[in-house]
C-alpha cells in the first residue's frame, strides 16, 4: 500500500541529508530516519518483501546487531567462507574511495583509475579496483559526463552512502558472484527508492543518447522506461540538471503495476505490459530504451529486446553471472552478443552498488555497419 501523503517534488526540495541521513550530528538511526522522511506513524508495522520480508523495526535491530550472525561479511571466498587476507572488513577510507567514483563532480573513468593506481597492494581496495577497472568498457564519445561542479540532488544515493559505511561495504570483487543474501536494509530501499542507485553519471549517459543527432531540426528522442516500478530513475531522469545545449528529456515510464512500492515517485506511469506497449507504438523506433533491473523470470528482458527497433537499449542491472536481473544464466552483455548481433555493447561502467551486489549501466547501441 503506497504512502498516500507523499509527494515525490516536495521530498526532492526538502530533502537533506543532515537530516534525513543517519550520521553521528544527527544522532539518528535509520529507522528514525525513514519515518521521518516519508511521515510514517512511530507505531508502523509495515511489511516489506523483496526476496525475503523485514520491517523498518526487525531492520533497524539487524543494524544494531552490526556483524553478528555473518551481517557483514561480504568479502568470501568461492565456497562462502570469509577471507582472512586481506582482511574481511574494509577499512573507512577503502568506503569512502569507493563511494567517491559516484560523486558528480568525478570522471567515473579516472576515478577507477586513481582508486587503483592509489590502492595499496593486497588490500581489499587493490582487489576491488582491479576488479571493477577490468569490467569498465568505454567505446563512446561525448557520452560521458567532464568532470566539474553540479548540482545534483539525489536522495537514493545519499542514503546509499550511508548503508555503505553502515554495512561495511567498498564495493564488488569476483567472489561477489557467490554472494546470495544481502541485508535486511534492501528491501526498505527497493520500496522506497527502486532496486538500483542512479548514479550523476549513469542519468547523464540516458540524457545524452536521447538528444537529437541535429538540434535545431530534430525532437528528443523518447525515453521509454519499461518496467518502471516506483518510477524513480523517471523521476530523476525528468528533474536532471542538462548541459548547455542539451533539450528537456520526454520520459515515459511504463510498468504493469504487478509489483507493491510503498512510494511511487512519479503520477504518471503508463501502466500497460512493455511488450504490448512496444508493438503499439512502433516498436520503439526512434526512443532510447531504458530497463531499470529488469526481471530474470517470466522471460521479460529477451522479448523486449528482441522487439525493440530503436537504435539506443540502456539496461541497469548486475555485471556479474549471480542471476540477478535480466538472465539467470548469463549477463545481460553475453546475451546480446549472442542474440542481438545488431547491436554492440559500448559502454559498460560501476553503479552504485548495495552491500553484496554488482551492478553497472550498460549501453548498447545499434551497428552502423552490420555484422556479416
Amino acid at each position: 500500500m503506497a504512502l498516500p501523503s507523499f509527494s515525490s517534488t516536495a521530498f526532492l526540495e526538502t530533502f537533506s541529508p543532515s537530516s534525513h541521513v543517519p550520521s553521528s550530528s544527527n544522532n539518528k538511526t535509520f529507522e528514525s530516519c525513514i519515518k521521518d522522511a516519508f511521515n510514517i506513524p512511530i507505531t508502523d508495522t509495515y511489511i516489506y518483501r523483496a526476496s525475503g520480508e523485514t520491517t523498518l523495526s526487525t531492520t533497524q535491530k539487524a543494524i544494531n546487531g552490526k556483524r553478528t550472525h555473518g551481517l557483514h561479511n561480504w568479502y568470501h571466498d568461492s565456497n562462502g567462507k570469509p577471507i582472512e587476507q586481506p582482511s574481511p572488513y574494509p577499512l573507512p577510507d577503502e568506503i569512502t574511495a569507493y563511494i567517491s567514483m559516484f560523486e558528480p563532480s568525478v570522471s567515473i573513468a579516472k576515478a577507477l583509475n586513481a582508486c587503483k593506481a592509489n590502492a595499496k597492494a593486497n588490500t581489499l581496495r587493490a582487489a576491488i579496483s582491479t576488479y571493477l577497472n577490468s569490467q569498465f568498457t568505454n567505446k563512446t564519445q561525448g557520452l560521458l559526463p567532464s568532470k566539474k561542479d553540479r548540482i545534483h540532488r539525489n536522495p537514493y544515493y545519499e542514503i546509499w552512502k550511508y548503508a555503505a559505511h553502515e554495512l561495511e561495504w567498498s564495493g564488488p570483487w569476483p567472489n561477489t558472484l557467490y554472494t546470495k543474501q544481502s541485508h535486511h536494509m534492501l528491501p526498505i530501499l527497493y520500496h522506497h527508492f527502486g532496486c538500483i542507485v542512479p548514479s550523476y553519471a549513469a542519468l547523464h549517459v540516458i540524457a545524452k543518447l536521447a538528444q537529437p543527432a541535429k538540434p535545431s531540426k530534430e525532437d528528443v528522442r523518447p525515453i521509454l522506461d519499461v518496467g518502471s516500478g516506483n518510477g524513480y530513475w523517471s523521476f530523476m531522469l525528468r528533474n536532471l540538471e542538462l548541459g548547455d545545449g542539451m533539450k528537456e528529456l520526454d520520459v515515459k515510464a511504463i510498468d504493469n503495476g504487478t509489483s507493491e512500492y510503498r512510494v511511487q515517485w512519479i503520477e504518471d506511469t503508463i501502466k500497460h505490459d512493455g511488450l504490448k506497449y512496444l508493438s503499439d507504438h512502433g516498436n520503439g523506433k526512434g526512443c532510447v530504451l531504458l530497463l531499470v533491473y529488469p526481471q530474470a523470470t517470466g522471460d521479460f528482458t529477451g522479448p523486449i529486446l528482441r522487439k525493440f527497433e530503436g537504435d539506443s537499449i540502456v539496461v541497469a542491472g548486475t555485471q556479474n553471472g549471480n542471476g540477478f536481473t535480466a538472465f539467470r544464466d548469463c549477463v545481460v552483455d553475453e546475451w546480446v552478443e549472442k542474440n542481438l548481433s545488431a547491436f554492440e555493447l559500448t559502454l559498460r561502467m560501476p553503479l552504485p552498488s548495495f552491500a553484496g551486489k554488482d551492478e553497472a549501466l550498460f549501453v548498447f547501441q545499434r551497428r552502423k555497419t552490420p555484422l556479416r
